[in-house]
């Protein structure tokens, strides 16, 4: 049995709104990840059992490592056809917030999604949840958002009657936002959730495989390149960085979803405790998205806030930089120099 998510009051509300909306929209962040696209594909499969017409909606690309999750084939882009999007955002009874905490991470969705703040539901586990939703669900201690969704379906008394196409994507969002359950997963009902779905069949192997094991040969050599030509490794302050630019990537063929676990890597290295990493964008000029990743108590989300205009979780962190980047590595340089003594 797993204990409650929410309580009795929010439970009665969430029960109304499933039960009265004929139509919903599920939304994720800018650049979904495992866990923005599986809490969003599994709340959708739950709601259909439900018999509402429900409907995924994302900003952009999504990695192609998680092209093979069910109903992805049905997946609504913004950036492909965003007068459709706006349009089912506009007509739902509900939209739902997978996986974020403000409306601007959905970037340039923002403006439709913010139109629909009244009639919305916030599901999510970062800190700092927006206010002036319709309900929000907000759990930080929770490893990620698709945790929050098995335990919502259970409390709702509904686990045992969903299919593959809600256990599958839910499990491949909890072990991808957990890096295959190495952090941020000590809570022993993770494990328990994980018994659960695989008695439902869940393939757990063939799911790792499927994000993992399917890199394409210029992702893995990709690899290499940073670890050997880009790595940066402070081993007096125990932090470590690389940058990626455009040229990096051309010179890979970069696709989405190819810098996914990279910031992971030096974190392997004997002692150290912080791993950052900075990639341009590659559409927009002096953009630098960061990615920050942490062991123990050395708290990642401080750092983003304060350097690089983002935040997260403990040990897990993001943000942006408007820069060159070389400048964003002077950033870097004073943050580990900050933090790092």
């Amino acid at each position: 049995m797993l204990s409650p998510v929410i309580d009795k009051n929010k439970e009665n509300q969430l029960q109304q709104i499933i039960s009265s909306a004929h139509t919903a929209v599920c939304v994720c962040h800018r650049g979904p990840d495992g866990d923005a696209l599986g809490s969003c594909l599994a709340w959708t499969a739950y709601l259909r059992s439900r018999g509402v017409d429900a409907t995924v909606v994302v900003p952009d690309q999504y990695p192609d490592f998680l092209q093979w999750l069910p109903d992805t084939e049905q997946i609504i882009r913004y950036d492909k056809r965003p007068e459709h999007a706006e349009l089912l955002m506009g007509i739902a009874d509900v939209v739902f917030w997978m996986d974020f905490n403000a409306a601007s991470r959905t970037d340039k969705m923002t403006a439709a999604v913010e139109r629909a703040t009244k009639k919305s539901v916030m599901i999510d586990h970062h800190l700092d949840p927006a206010e002036g939703l319709l309900l929000t669900i907000s759990e930080p201690t929770a490893s990620s958002t698709c945790e929050l969704v098995v335990r919502l379906v259970w409390q709702l008394c509904d686990f045992h009657s969903q299919t593959r196409h809600f256990y599958v994507p839910a499990y491949c969002g909890m072990m991808t936002d957990t890096g295959g359950f190495t952090y941020n997963s000590t809570n022993p009902e993770i494990y328990h959730i994980i018994a659960e779905l695989l008695a439902k069949g869940v393939n757990k192997d063939k799911i790792y495989r499927n994000v993992f094991h399917s890199y394409s040969t210029n992702r893995l050599r990709l690899q290499g390149y940073v670890l050997y030509e880009k790595l940066i490794v402070d081993e007096r302050r125990r932090a470590a960085y690389f940058t990626l630019t455009r040229e990096d990537m051309a010179r890979f063929a970069f696709v989405k979803g190819d810098a996914e676990g990279l910031v992971n890597l030096p974190l392997q290295i004997k002692g150290i405790r912080l791993s950052i990493s900075l990639r341009q964008d590659l559409d927009r000029d002096n953009m630098i998205w960061v990615s920050l990743r942490s062991v123990d108590d050395f708290p990642a989300n401080e750092v983003a806030a304060k350097y690089f205009n983002g935040g997260g979780h403990h040990n897990a962190a993001g943000g942006r930089l408007c820069c060159s980047i070389a400048e964003a590595e002077e950033i870097v340089k004073k943050a580990i120099e900050d933090f790092c003594r």
